[in-house]
């Protein structure tokens, strides 16, 4: 009964860490990755479709990425998106194809895009001690019901925060990892 609890709050710690990070991928650092175009949506046809499902995007350059789209009639509707989108690219439409110079960050704006992802890394944090005191809850009900010993309840509370010191320190690697990624020149 213990050991199914902790496998779930195992899949849950790991499901949120792997949302994270996805979640930072979308933040855009010095170089062009094609991850922060992830959350723009496009109207297509009357539908918001993600814009990685409407076209190839690529980064042939540091500072450069491409979408071509499959259908040349969504090329007004994409770059309509990317203006609407927060993340400030001016893209640039050749008929054909999109392209999107990704500028210099500035000193102010790397230190705003630092603060941002230790906010997202803070806000994971949070969601798996959130995770932990569930089911610290659900054991220390297990426990006043009799349905587990004493012994097996401590057990479980151990291997329950060893799950969680593991995966907070997993963050603060990304974080850590993230960081240097965007204060990098």
């Amino acid at each position: 009964m213990l050991t199914a609890i902790l496998t779930d709050a195992e899949d849950r710690m790991q499901k949120s860490v792997e949302f994270f990070r996805k979640d930072l991928a979308s933040v855009r650092a010095g170089r062009a990755n094609p991850a922060i175009l992830d959350k723009i949506t496009v109207e297509y046809y009357g539908a918001a479709t993600p814009l990685n499902q409407l076209g190839n995007i690529s980064a042939p350059e540091p500072r450069l990425l491409t979408i071509q789209p499959w259908d040349k009639s969504a090329l007004a509707a994409i770059e309509k998106a990317i203006l609407k989108s927060d993340l400030g690219l001016n893209p640039n439409n050749d008929g054909s194809i999109i392209r999107l110079a990704i500028p210099q960050l500035t000193e102010e704006r790397r230190a705003q895009l630092v603060k941002a992802t230790k906010k997202k890394g803070e806000d994971c944090k949070v969601s798996i001690r959130n995770i932990r005191r569930d089911v610290a809850d659900k054991i220390k009900a297990d426990e006043k019901a009799k349905t587990c010993s004493e012994d097996e309840a401590k057990k479980a509370n151990d291997d329950l925060q060893k799950a969680t010191d593991k995966y907070i320190k997993e963050i603060d690697k990304i974080l850590d990892a993230k960081e240097k990624e965007i204060m990098e020149v």
